[in-house]
């Protein structure tokens, strides 16, 4: 039996609904299905009917919700007990990879000096960092965020901070080389490729990360040049790179490339500020798996400066 088991079905006895319950936990709804029937398996009964719209807890179910609440709460009550003290507990922050280098390091020295921090590699799609928040594997996550890229998270188990801003802007190498080999300048790539019906050699995020769902996103609700992929990385850094070397364009954070825009090295790519994303930063936590720790770190986080 998994911890997650039990809260999926708390989460489904509060909304009723696999599909909303699905969406709260961040699975999807066959794989929450799944946890449901492996939960009944494991106890040898039914605690749903699923015969029933909306869905509906069966005598077992209704007395099992009871059990199932507390033995959760018990669960992050022992979990914060058995925690070491003082010099022996650091804390557990996943992050995205941009946010370690740009935002994090500054952010740390200013308000968490007295707090030793664990950082947990970016795992580069969206539903992978976030699982390390939902199984408790970090004690704090902190992304980005934008309209196009809601959070299903149950809102009863996890709330957030906004804690500061960045833009996501297209940008080129002076100078971009396209397949046929020639040169062509990248200031103001992005619309004269379009006027031209020609197409971008692009730097691609891929599908399942933050920005490469968001840039997706944001490219179906407007009309834009035709993209070719030449490369694809989660990462921002790697894509920064090749940009600096005149391989494509790209979407990158401004807090990355503050230095290579004043320098030159890197140029917009676009004059239109319609093309930008305005990002927010946030620090997302699990309500019930604090301790001291934690709740001092939250509310450091809070204060203003």
């Amino acid at each position: 039996m998994e911890l997650k088991w039990l809260e999926d079905f708390v989460t489904l006895a509060e909304t009723s609904s696999f599909s909303r319950a699905a969406e709260a936990r961040n699975v999807t709804q066959s794989a929450f299905s799944r946890r449901i029937k492996q939960l009944e398996a494991w106890l040898g009964t039914t605690l749903i009917n699923r015969a029933t719209v909306p869905a509906e807890l069966t005598p077992e179910g209704r007395r099992f919700l009871p059990v199932a609440q507390d033995a959760i709460r018990n669960f992050y009550s022992v979990r914060e007990s058995l925690q070491p003290s003082g010099e022996g507990r650091m804390l557990r922050l996943a992050a995205l990879h941009t946010l370690t280098v740009t935002f994090l390091p500054d952010w740390l020295e200013n308000r968490f000096a007295n707090i030793r921090v664990s950082l947990i590699p970016d795992r580069g799609g969206i539903e992978a960092n976030l699982a390390a928040l939902i199984d408790g594997e970090a004690d704090f996550f902190l992304t980005y965020a934008h309209g196009l890229v809601p959070f299903h998270l149950d809102w009863q188990r996890f709330d957030f901070l906004a804690v500061g801003t960045d833009r996501l802007i297209p940008v080129a190498a002076p100078e971009v080389r396209l397949r046929s080999g020639v040169h062509v300048p990248g200031a103001g790539l992005f619309e004269r490729m379009q006027s031209q019906g020609a197409e971008i050699p692009y730097l691609s995020y891929g599908y399942s990360s933050f920005f490469g769902v968001a840039l997706e996103r944001l490219f179906a609700g407007r009309s834009g040049p035709r993209r070719r992929t030449v490369h694809e990385n989660t990462i921002s850094a790697g894509l920064k790179t090749l940009a600096m070397r005149g391989a494509g364009m790209c979407w990158l954070p401004e807090s990355l490339i503050e230095q290579e825009l004043r320098a030159g090295t890197l140029v917009r790519a676009s004059a239109s500020p319609d093309w930008d994303m305005e990002l927010e930063i946030r620090l997302y936590r699990h309500i019930h798996a604090q301790n001291a720790d934690t709740r001092r770190f939250w509310q450091a986080a809070q204060a203003p400066h």
